[in-house]
């Protein structure tokens, strides 16, 4: 892995820092994109979007120092020295960042609902940036393993998944599955605020399935932070999808029972003409 891209001896670029820059370029090119299929105002749009960073940064460090309280203490330089003393939620991040434009949205009277589709596409081709930076820098590492997609990280023995690539994948599968949602949702098949559900419920999913082969987890007492995180917003929002699909699965249900019992009637019908038939024919005999 390479934590330092380039070395200029005064200066230090770090890979996950040229990760970080391409995921905020991107997210922010792809939501004007995405803006300029609304009536929204740019200028407002990108004004929440920076609080909400800011708001992400904020709350991502103070459930990071939280969570590891015994190497922070109440120094207040080792919680604001970010390079010297790094680490940051996620989940606190992504609370802190839509909570922050959430106040923003009721500040400037936009219906949360209205924008919050639009960020989810954005935020997941960031993510799937950060997530390569992390694979690249070797920042977040596998636990071992004799599979045959692994990899050596410097400083820890043995071969290691490759767990921030395979959530790199399936976050950039998740941000075309929510770009062509928010197309549906515009066409009204699906109720606004549908892709931020989506979001919620893909999020969880994808950190739940990789949590087992994660080193170094966030630990709330003795179980995995984001793991207790994940497995509370999946139960939640496969929950509300259920109950929103509920009336196309009662149908698809109805419409599998009918089939089913179609068939075996038929098949019972047949034996019984056959039956009958033989019947019959002893009966002449």
């Amino acid at each position: 892995m390479l934590p330092v891209l380039l070395d200029l001896k005064y200066i230090k670029i770090y890979t996950f820092g040229v990760f970080l820059v391409l995921a905020f370029f991107w997210g922010s090119f792809v939501l004007w994109k995405n803006v300029r299929l609304t009536s929204q105002k740019e200028d407002e749009i990108f004004d929440g979007l920076f609080l909400s960073v800011a708001g992400g940064l904020l709350f991502g460090r103070i459930i990071y120092v939280a969570l590891n309280f015994e190497k922070f203490g109440f120094d207040i330089l080792k919680f604001i020295l970010i390079n010297g003393y790094p680490g940051l939620s996620i989940y606190g991040a992504l609370f802190g960042a839509f909570l922050t434009l959430y106040l923003y949205s009721l500040l400037k009277k936009i219906n949360f609902k209205d924008i919050a589709d639009y960020f989810i596409t954005p935020l997941l081709i960031a993510l799937t940036f950060g997530k390569l930076g992390s694979f690249f820098s070797g920042s977040e590492i596998g636990t071992k393993t004799k599979f045959l997609l692994s990899i050596k990280y410097s400083g820890y023995d043995g071969l290691r998944h490759l767990t921030s690539f395979y959530e790199a994948v399936l976050l950039a599968l998740g941000a075309y599955i929510s770009y062509r949602l928010i197309f549906a949702v515009r066409k009204d098949k699906y109720a606004k605020g549908f892709v931020f559900y989506f979001f919620c419920w893909y999020f969880a999913l994808t950190y739940i399935l990789f949590d087992k082969i994660k080193a170094n987890p966030l630990y709330l007492a003795s179980y995995s932070f984001n793991k207790v995180a994940s497995a509370t917003l999946l139960l939640i929002f496969t929950i509300y999808f259920l109950y929103y699909f509920r009336n196309s699965i009662i149908n698809y249900g109805r419409a599998a029972y009918k089939k089913i019992t179609k068939k075996f009637t038929g098949a019972f019908g047949e034996r019984g003409k056959k039956a009958t038939k033989t019947d019959r024919g002893s009966e002449k005999k």
